[in-house]
């Protein structure tokens, strides 16, 4: 058996906390209207602001709507119960706003001068092959 003392246990207890109050976690979040953005301000005295339409289940939101957002799970978690969403805070801290799919469509509208040349020389070839369908 482990020789446990209070004094190992009471560092460990200590290591914990400390490890929890450095973790960005959500504090407050609230809908900014004029900016159209979810700021969500965290634990570690940062603040980030999304973009609704970025966030999957909030695209077509309605301002009341979003504002009904609340905090769960020790600040983890972001919940609209209206709209039956859910977001993690790490996840959106790290850039992801919604599923594989979500995130694959977002990026796909993405606008760049590459993107837009891509098209120009696609289109000098004629446009994009028609499909085959087999049978």
């Amino acid at each position: 058996m482990a020789d446990l003392s209070n004094a190992k246990i009471d560092a460990a207890l200590e290591r914990g906390r400390l490890a929890r109050s450095s973790e960005p976690r959500a504090s407050t979040v609230r809908f900014d209207e004029i900016s159209r953005r979810v700021v969500i301000d965290l634990t570690n005295g940062t603040s980030v602001a999304i973009p609704h339409r970025l966030m999957q289940g909030l695209e077509r939101a309605t301002a009341d709507e979003i504002a009904g957002v609340c905090i769960q799970g020790n600040g983890y978690g972001l919940r609209w119960e209206a709209l039956d969403v859910d977001l993690s805070v790490p996840g959106l801290l790290a850039g992801v706003c919604g599923t594989k799919s979500f995130m694959a469509r977002k990026a796909g509208q993405a606008k760049s001068k590459a993107k837009a040349a891509a098209a120009r020389r696609n289109g000098a070839k004629g446009g994009r092959p028609r499909k085959v369908t087999a049978g």
